[in-house]
């Protein structure tokens, strides 16, 4: 009981420090500035402005081609996703299975890839783009991107080994998984603006 009291006391005696320190602060809420930083200017802004949309809006000018992403796909990648990209340690990139239905939501013991459940072929270039390889995030060139991305889609059998991916023609891929999901025909956003 001895402990329990002193642990009490030492909580009162910390939140009347806290009280007494920053009187000027009750009920305020935070202040309007901080007191550092500045804003961002167009250019930055424009920077981190990468978004690709399932529709293709965003995809940069490149061309890549799955042979082109063959070495890429082994220095970039595989000793992550393995060298054919079934492997691991991290998740598995490469494989169709279960071809027919979509049970994932009735089984979550099956394996999530890009053959078998990605819905846009863009989802993977802006993934890609935004967050690997995973120790040097962005830093790959748009077509080193449209070079793993073709490199993944040819491997999962949705293109050929020879189709040339680009803003026009990676649109334009269907994958399997497409129908599978509910669009989001939400509105908001900038288009309101």
């Amino acid at each position: 009981m001895r402990r329990r009291g002193v642990m009490a006391s030492a909580a009162v005696l910390l939140a009347l420090a806290f009280w007494g320190v920053y009187p000027s602060q009750r009920g305020a809420g935070p202040p309007a500035r901080f007191g550092f930083g500045r804003p961002a200017t167009v250019d930055e802004m424009n920077a981190w402005d990468i978004a690709v949309r399932p529709d293709g809006k965003g995809l940069p000018p490149g061309r890549g081609t799955a042979r082109d992403g063959v070495s890429l796909y082994a220095s970039h990648c595989a000793s992550c996703h393995g060298p054919t990209g079934r492997e691991g340690p991290f998740d598995r990139l490469v494989g169709r299975e279960p071809r027919q239905g979509f049970p994932f939501g009735r089984d979550p013991a099956l394996t999530r890839t890009i053959g078998n459940y990605w819905p846009y072929a863009t989802t993977l270039y802006d993934y890609l783009n935004r967050a690997m390889p995973l120790d040097r995030p962005g830093s790959l060139g748009p077509d080193q991107v449209y070079s793993l991305v073709a490199f993944l889609l040819w491997r999962n059998d949705i293109i050929a080994d020879s189709a040339v991916m680009d803003a026009r023609t990676l649109s334009r891929v269907v994958m399997p998984a497409r129908d599978r999901f509910v669009v989001d025909d939400r509105r908001g956003g900038p288009e309101l603006r």
